[in-house]
C-alpha cells in the first residue's frame, strides 16, 4: 500500500461533512483563499492518486491485439475498488487544511497592485 493511500485514507471519513465558514476564514484571513488552498491541494492528490494507479494497472496491461487473452485478473480488480473506496480528493485536502497538515504563504507580488 502507498504511503499516500496509507496517510490518507486512514483517518479521513469518506462522507461529507459540514464545516463552519468562519473556521476556514479564520485559518488565512480571507475564506476565497482558503478555498483556493484546499482545491490546489485536492488536484496535487487527484494527480498523485491518478499516477499511482495508472502505474499499479500498467502491470496488467496486454500489449496484444488477440480477444482471446484478455480475462478479468481478480487482482487488478481488488487495486480498482480499493482505489474507487479512497474518499474524495477535495475531502482529503479539506481533512488536511483544518488539520494544519498543508504549508501554504501569501505571494508578496499580490500587494504590488493594490
Amino acid at each position: 500500500m502507498s504511503k499516500l493511500r496509507r496517510q490518507q485514507g486512514s483517518n479521513t471519513n469518506s462522507s461529507v461533512e459540514p464545516k463552519k465558514l468562519s473556521e476556514m476564514k479564520d485559518k488565512t484571513g480571507n475564506l476565497y483563499e482558503s478555498i483556493a488552498i484546499i482545491a490546489k491541494r485536492s488536484n496535487q492528490i487527484s494527480i498523485a492518486v491518478k499516477e499511482e494507479l495508472h502505474s499499479k494497472l500498467e502491470e496488467f496491461a496486454s500489449h496484444t491485439d488477440s480477444l482471446e487473452e484478455i480475462h478479468e485478473n481478480k487482482e487488478q480488480i481488488e487495486i480498482s475498488r480499493a482505489y474507487e473506496r479512497m474518499p474524495n480528493a477535495a475531502l482529503l485536502a479539506t481533512a488536511e487544511f483544518f488539520e494544519d497538515k498543508i504549508y501554504h504563504r501569501k505571494n508578496d507580488q499580490d500587494d504590488l497592485f493594490s
